[in-house]
């Protein structure tokens, strides 16, 4: 709240119902536990905007980094697990069949944060490394957790996802705004042509698993029904009610390199000591349908003139505001890829002598694209409609993964994965 100039910060109390956020949790896969535990990252070759998928054989890694808010070391050990095409672990592996190596190895590249008001300390893990690599396709899990004498070998700190595509089978996709609900409003509809190629599938309903996403969105997942084509060598979905996505809207996003200088997207920046305070210019729910260029709800660190960002970007308090009546039941979030914390940790309260619901997040410096989602009652998925509109226009990223299981087989192998990109030809 500001008056006068000056932020008047106080705490409010949250009501929320334990249902609906483990609800939103299972939908997460990178996820920390740990209030300590920040930023958790999944970067594939370098790229903090791409997929974390890595193509087998190909000889490229995968970064898992976060920080831990003391300057204190503290002893991490890992763990890798092979899943099964709904992240369940693959129970009918041993550790000798998926990876190279051994678990319980200690992370061993850190760095403490350098002139921050905030102190904190890096951790890198990069896999594949010298004691642990995955030698199968389909989805890892890596879990790290606290090694010391009171520590809990299953209450990990952290979890972290990432796939390996062995690209074995190709796929072709499109999206159209063209749906069987709607035509051209407020939805967008997948459809899917896979080709089996080399790999032997008898039975596609009970051996192919598909599973799409709405910009490499956890939140988004869907698992694709049986296919409604199937014929010699491979198999389609289309016209399937399964596979239509709310239209939602351009994610909304800010920036934060320096103190002193203009934010996009940052009304004001304050001092309270012991650390600094930013406030996001008020947010309202859009009308119509409005262009802009963005990441798809990922985060970027970095701050103006640092050498390492990493060590050099400070933690802030970023408050949030939507501008809009209060909505009769369930809680609205403020959302985006990077937000592995608790769910309650997103949850937005209602100010109803300010009209708006409002939030305070604590983030790294850097760019950040977000966007509020409602979840309007226990066990409901969070959707855009009341907070952002869902609009057919709206850019999207679909990645699209295929599992193949064979009836003697003991794991699920991600047989192949593509992106379909969809942007309205209006623009």
């Amino acid at each position: 709240m500001r008056t006068n100039g000056k932020f008047l910060w106080r705490a409010t109390a949250l009501t929320l119902c334990a249902v609906a956020l483990s609800a939103l949790a299972a939908a997460q896969t990178n996820r920390t536990f740990d209030n300590q535990i920040r930023t958790l990252t999944v970067v594939v070759n370098g790229d903090p905007f791409a997929a974390p998928v890595m193509g087998k054989g190909r000889g490229q890694s995968v970064e898992i980094a976060w920080d831990e808010l003391t300057h204190e070391y503290t002893r991490f050990v890992y763990r890798l697990e092979h899943c099964d095409a709904h992240w369940q672990p693959s129970d009918d592996l041993f550790e000798s069949d998926y990876m190279d190596g051994f678990n319980g190895q200690p992370v061993e590249d850190f760095e403490k944060s350098l002139n921050t008001s905030v102190l904190y300390t890096h951790y890198r893990l990069r896999l594949p490394n010298a004691d642990c690599r995955p030698l199968l396709s389909g989805n890892y899990r890596v879990r790290v957790y606290r090694d010391d004498d009171n520590a809990d070998p299953d209450a990990p700190v952290l979890e972290a996802c990432f796939a390996v595509a062995e690209q074995a089978m190709s796929l072709a996709a499109d999206v159209s705004p063209d749906t069987d609900i709607d035509f051209r409003r407020s939805h967008q509809q997948v459809s899917l042509q896979l080709n089996y190629g080399t790999v032997a599938v008898g039975d596609p309903t009970r051996e192919l698993t598909v599973v799409v996403e709405q910009d490499r969105h956890a939140a988004t997942r869907v698992v694709a029904p049986r296919p409604n084509e199937i014929k010699n060598g491979g198999a389609g979905w289309t016209h399937r009610r399964e596979l239509i996505f709310g239209g939602a809207n351009e994610w909304r996003k800010f920036e934060l390199l320096a103190f002193r200088e203009a934010a996009m997207g940052i009304d004001v920046v304050e001092w309270h000591d012991p650390m600094h305070h930013a406030t996001l210019y008020e947010q309202t729910v859009p009308l119509n349908y409005t262009y802009d260029e963005d990441q798809n709800g990922g985060r970027l660190v970095r701050a103006a003139r640092a050498d390492n960002s990493d060590l050099e970007a400070e933690y802030v308090w970023f408050h949030f505001s939507l501008r809009r009546p209060p909505l009769p039941t369930g809680t609205v979030y403020v959302d985006g890829r990077w937000a592995t914390e608790p769910p309650e940790t997103y949850a937005m309260h209602y100010d109803r002598e300010a009209a708006c619901y409002r939030a305070a997040l604590l983030l790294k410096q850097g760019y950040y694209n977000y966007r509020f989602v409602h979840a309007p009652q226990p066990l409901a998925p969070p959707t855009t409609a009341q907070t952002e509109g869902n609009f057919h226009e709206t850019e999207h990223t679909y990645g699209i993964y295929v599992y193949h299981r064979a009836p003697t087989a003991r794991y699920d192998r991600l047989v192949a994965y593509r992106e379909v990109h969809y942007e309205s030809v209006s623009k």
